[in-house]
């Protein structure tokens, strides 16, 4: 059974863990490695920070990060979703999402985005199960240990904030 708790510093050795191990996918993310707590506590927002707990173990984590300090943006936000490897596969992933659109609706945000590499099947699925839809192809967005990659541009918007 999985129980969501705020994410909270006693969470982030684990949750630094799991990050590194998304990280070392090479299909989650360009970041190389994962930040310390400060400047990943500064980068998200305080709000719509979840651990899934499944026995006494952080099993996933999600968080969000605001697309822009411009006030016309203070209800857009990007999502991370990451699963431990050893929790893959049972649909963590998809019940932190859900759980996060949840949050942040409650935070009155109206929309969330979600840049995914093309290569990352699993996680384009838990979005688009949880109403992201593709919108746009980045072609070449960034480069990753040389190598120029893609990236997919995903975006939900709420159906009860900003109406």
């Amino acid at each position: 059974m999985i129980e969501f708790q705020a994410l909270e510093p006693k969470h982030w050795v684990q949750v630094k863990s799991i990050y590194e191990e998304g990280i070392k996918t090479g299909n989650a993310t360009f970041q190389q490695e994962a930040p310390g707590w400060d400047q990943w506590n500064t980068d998200h927002l305080k709000h719509s920070r979840i651990v899934a707990i499944v026995g006494n173990e952080v099993a996933g984590w999600a968080a969000l990060t605001p697309v822009s300090g411009r006030c016309v943006y203070a209800g857009v936000a990007e999502v991370s979703v990451y699963v431990s490897e050893k929790f893959r596969g049972q649909k963590i992933g998809h019940s932190l999402l859900e759980e996060l659109v949840k949050q942040s609706e409650a935070n009155n945000l109206w929309t969330l985005q979600a840049g995914i590499f093309p290569e990352n099947n699993a996680s384009i699925k838990i979005h688009e199960a949880n109403g992201f839809r593709i919108i746009g192809y980045r072609e070449k967005i960034g480069q990753m240990n040389g190598v120029w990659r893609d990236n997919l541009f995903l975006e939900r918007r709420s159906k009860i904030i900003g109406v």
